[in-house]
């Protein structure tokens, strides 16, 4: 079972702040908060050098805007009343918020400007570049489509396993027999998956990190049982395990040379059913899995190099088989 695939279209300053201030080392410049509530319509910061010069034409308004070296030099070079008119015009963009990289602080009547138009003004020490590459990612990912899926998500030797299957089906005992294995849980029962660039990233809220629910049992932590290391606060989706009831064996693909991806918000990840039955060691078989997964990506297939030799022996160039 899945939600509704979650598409992100803007984000609020105050939101921003709030959840990466301290990766950017951001700081208010000033006390009041009112520009909190503009929002951050494209996921990339802009630097205004060519607003700056009176050049507007495709401005990127929907960005925050990065002032470096560049742009407070060329600012410190123009005349008071020049300075002044550009910046009203920048303003008049309604663009999100401004950020000064380097710890460069805005001259005082641009500063009055900004608190007159409730445009909130951010500081950071960090490089130009360093912070236009971090913000990138982060707002990237803010303004990543993202769905939740009902399932069990576990690191297993450094595969990422999505496992689903109907309510009872044996989903988290099957996570922890991959844990007693060494596997990490990245989430039980609701799995966040969101889309960064060409790949598919798991996570779980921060309220139920660590915990899964054993039927009988109740909700167990992962943490306290298996140690810090058997939980995993993200991990890239790799694989997709089906639990299936065992009478639809006839149904599953028994040699493994025709598998299906698993479609996750447009991305076909690779796929495998597996029978559910009373006294199968599960956890056993998804292990079996995942090295097959491993294996494959390394050029070896074991299905297809017997799919071979048999081919091979039908036509009789491989006696000695």
């Amino acid at each position: 079972m899945a939600s509704q695939v979650k598409k992100i279209t803007s984000i609020s300053v105050g939101r921003f702040y709030e959840r990466h201030h301290e990766a950017l080392k951001l700081r208010l410049v000033g006390d009041s908060q009112d520009g909190f509530e503009r929002t951050i319509r494209e996921p990339a910061p802009n630097r205004p050098g060519l607003a700056l010069a009176g050049f507007f034409t495709y401005f990127a308004n929907k960005r925050i805007q990065v002032v470096g070296n560049s742009e407070a030099s060329y600012l410190k070079k123009l005349s008071p009343s020049l300075r002044v008119q550009r910046f009203r015009q920048l303003c008049e963009k309604r663009i999100p918020c401004v950020v000064t990289s380097r710890d460069h602080t805005l001259p005082d009547e641009l500063l009055a400007i900004a608190s007159e138009d409730k445009l909130t003004i951010f500081r950071t020490p960090m490089v130009t570049m360093q912070f236009l590459n971090l913000a990138s990612i982060l707002l990237e990912q803010d303004f990543a489509e993202s769905i939740t899926l009902h399932g069990c998500m576990v690191d297993f030797r450094g595969v990422g396993i999505l496992i689903i299957g109907s309510s009872g089906s044996g989903k988290s005992e099957t996570a922890i027999g991959l844990l007693e294995r060494g596997g990490a849980l990245v989430a039980d029962d609701m799995v966040r998956m969101q889309r960064h660039g060409d790949e598919l990233i798991a996570s779980c809220p921060d309220l139920a990190r660590g915990y899964i629910e054993m039927r009988g049992i109740g909700i167990i932590n992962a943490a306290n049982l298996y140690g810090l290391s058997a939980i995993r606060p993200e991990k890239r989706l790799d694989l997709v395990i089906t639990l299936k009831d065992e009478s639809d064996l006839n149904n599953v693909d028994r040699l493994g040379l025709h598998r299906e991806g698993h479609v996750i918000l447009g991305h076909s990840i690779p796929h495998v059913e597996i029978p559910v039955a009373a006294g199968r060691d599960t956890a056993r078989l998804v292990t079996v899995a995942a090295l097959d997964l491993q294996l494959r990506r390394l050029g070896y297939d074991m299905a297809d190099e017997f799919n071979q030799k048999l081919l091979a022996k039908m036509q009789g160039n491989d006696p000695a088989i």
